[in-house]
């Protein structure tokens, strides 16, 4: 009776033990959660008091720019989850072009970049097309890109998918490049086929830096969204910029300005979730390491 006693004390201590770090570190998550919260408020606040004081009409304050921002796009019916009709036609147009040419070139990308990334003397040929391509600003394309799709989706979406596809394919190549080599050698030695090895080996061997790729260009997808639309767009939130400097509508371009950065802020937080959730286990093979 006693080492049945003795051994549910340590269970129970244990347990106690290893509650009491996970109540630890929630509470120094959270306390950090509420320092950067803080530290955005102060901004916001000094930020109000500083454009009241100058009342300059080029610098509007927050509350101006929420309250601008409530007006164009949020101030619908609840049918359509608050959605204005300039939300629907013009943020929700924006979203599909700039995710359409982030999945096009990542599946591009990803798929291309391992495929010369396992081979060297492939990667030697292609070595200066890539340079002399990544080198070449994609909104110096955009006539090209008109007179060969003409004006509208197709020409957004080919910049789209030129600018975002070079850090995805260049980190995929680095990642499969970097494999060790042990551990192709191990799979060969299991008998494992051509195709096994990269699903099993290789590509999760490179897909830190692949995530590493995409997260990078999720955010170029979202600025050459915006530059795409303000040349020759008919629709979407560049396109709305436009017309709101068109129109000397200082805290309608403001709003569109913060909408895109809360737009960047919540793509980049659901995209480092998804990796967080997909990279776990490299995570934990690093720390015990």
């Amino acid at each position: 009776m006693k080492p049945a006693i003795k051994k549910a004390g340590k269970v129970v201590v244990r347990g106690t033990v290893r509650g009491g770090r996970a109540v630890g570190r929630g509470a120094v998550r959270g306390g950090k959660a509420v320092a950067r919260l803080w530290l955005v408020f102060a901004v916001l606040v000094v930020w109000e008091l500083v454009t009241r004081l100058l009342q300059d009409t080029d610098f509007p304050p927050p509350t101006t720019i929420v309250d601008r921002m409530y007006e164009l796009w949020f101030a619908g019916p609840p049918s359509r989850l608050f959605l204005t009709d300039d939300a629907i036609g013009h943020i929700l147009p924006s979203l599909g072009r700039m995710f359409s040419g982030w999945v096009l070139a990542a599946l591009v990308g990803v798929v291309a970049g391992v495929m010369l990334g396992r081979s060297r003397a492939a990667t030697d040929y292609v070595d200066a097309l890539f340079e002399f391509g990544r080198a070449i600003p994609p909104p110096l394309l955009l006539p090209l890109f008109v007179v060969l799709f003409q004006a509208g989706g197709p020409t957004q979406l080919a910049t789209i998918v030129f600018g975002v596809i070079w850090p995805v394919l260049l980190n995929s190549i680095d990642g499969a490049r970097a494999v060790d080599r042990t551990y192709t050698e191990t799979a060969t030695v299991f008998g494992l086929s051509r195709a096994q090895r990269l699903r099993v080996v290789i590509i999760p061997a490179a897909s830190p830096k692949i995530f590493a790729g995409l997260r990078l260009s999720l955010s170029l997808a979202l600025i050459l969204m915006v530059i795409s639309e303000l040349f020759g767009g008919t629709d979407g939130i560049g396109y709305q910029l436009l017309q709101a400097q068109r129109g000397f509508d200082t805290p309608a371009v403001w709003a569109t300005i913060a909408l895109l950065g809360v737009l960047g802020y919540v793509v980049n937080s659901l995209f480092v979730l998804a990796e967080h959730r997909l990279l776990g286990w490299h995570r934990h093979a690093t720390r015990n390491v």
